[in-house]
């Protein structure tokens, strides 16, 4: 039982999910290891909502750009425009803004060590053994690398989509659906455009960019996200970039890198193995349906994870894990819903497509837009309104709207 270096806490995977859960922890004085895999990026859009800000904390110098408007472009190529009023949405480039977390993580008090996640046994006592290989000089796993293994009184899978943590310890958690993003950072344009602004989100719900979710142009500042998202099988998500690229004036823009991974659109039913192992972040599947928002989500998981650790450790009770998946549910299970049934409805083809588009010139649908973008939450003092959208939705769905 003394053979092995022993925390109190193992997080696997960096993100924001994770490193949020291992700074809480730290700070909460105990010991902590997260083991991530440096120099993995995850292709993302960067928006951050005032509340992130608000509740993480996030220093000023890590927001590359202030988005003040969303364009959203229609299969006719009808543009809707959504300004928001008084505010803005953050837009930050993931690998500072995950490194930073990181290193807050480490000045908290956790430990940082980078390696992949191999598996987790037990001692004969029951207590987790997480097994990992550490990373080289160069960056890459060595198939030849021998095993460490660390002790762990519980373990926070914060390790993506495919998390091998969830895969071998919480194998009831059930599946999701996927969406396949793909996203090339550019560098932004010296000047504005009639295609372009560096404080405009572009949102484009055409069918030949993609058949079931959307594409985007996103301004980081110096940089430029274009990206697109698809579920559907033999989609050629860099055929749709390129075309994207073209289409919006953007194929003259020096290209930085590539990124591409699965984005999970729907909470995994459990979170935990009832033992000692929680979820969080995209393991657990907090990505929005509909929209792909996933970092405010990841977040706040991995701070609900660690208090659930947190919970567990201070009184050995294995169910406290468990509270992770119902408070977070508890908080945001009625948007994900709203927003799950809204691509549902309205992502299908072209013809629904251009009536949602068309729904968003709606100056009630802008307002409870954004207000439940901004500040998470279901907007539920203003009926009046609520109905007005449920009746014109439901009159644009049965076609009795011109698009």
């Amino acid at each position: 039982m003394g053979e092995f270096e022993t925390f109190d806490a193992v997080v696997v995977g960096g993100g924001p999910a994770g490193a949020t859960a291992a700074e809480d922890l730290a700070r909460a004085g105990r010991s902590v290891l997260l083991l991530d895999k440096a120099g993995r990026i995850k292709p993302c859009g960067g928006a951050i909502p005032p509340r992130l800000i608000r509740d993480f904390a996030i220093p000023d110098e890590l927001i590359v750009a202030r988005v003040t408007s969303a364009r959203m472009f229609a299969p006719s190529h009808k543009a809707v425009d959504m300004p928001i009023d008084g505010g803005y949405v953050g837009m930050v480039d993931r690998d500072v803004f995950d490194e930073w977390l990181r290193r807050r993580a480490e000045q908290s008090g956790a430990v940082r060590r980078c390696g992949r996640f191999v598996r987790v046994d037990r001692d004969r006592d029951g207590c987790a053994i997480v097994v990992y290989r550490p990373k080289t000089d160069a960056g890459e796993a060595a198939a030849l690398e021998p095993e460490h293994r660390v002790r762990a009184r519980s373990v926070i899978g914060a390790d993506g989509a495919l998390s091998a943590v969830a895969q071998q310890c919480v194998p009831k958690a059930g599946r999701v659906p996927y969406v396949f993003a793909y996203h090339e950072i550019i560098e932004t344009p010296r000047h504005s455009s009639a295609e372009f602004s560096p404080r405009r989100a572009d949102i484009y719900y055409q069918g030949q960019l993609s058949p079931d979710f959307y594409a985007w142009v996103f301004p980081h500042g110096d940089k430029t996200s274009v990206g697109v998202g698809s579920a559907q099988k033999g989609f050629s998500l860099k055929t749709a970039v390129g075309a994207l690229r073209r289409q919006s004036g953007l194929d003259v823009s020096e290209t930085v890198r590539r990124e591409g991974a699965p984005i999970p659109l729907r909470p995994l039913r459990r979170w935990d193995n009832g033992r000692d192992v929680v979820l969080a972040g995209d393991a657990a599947g907090v990505v929005a349906p509909a929209s792909g928002e996933g970092i405010y989500y990841a977040m706040f998981g991995g701070r609900l994870a660690a208090e659930a650790v947190e919970e567990f450790l201070a009184t050995g009770r294995a169910r406290a894990l468990a509270g992770a998946r119902k408070r977070f549910m508890r908080e945001h299970g009625m948007v994900f819903r709203v927003l799950g049934l809204m691509q549902y409805f309205w992502y299908r083809n072209d013809k629904r497509r251009e009536r949602f588009v068309t729904i968003c010139r709606d100056k009630d649908v802008q307002r409870l837009t954004w207000d439940a973008y901004m500040n998470k939450r279901l907007v539920r003092a203003k009926p009046a309104a609520h109905a007005r959208i449920f009746f014109k939705d439901l009159a644009h769905l049965l076609g009795f709207v011109p698009p």
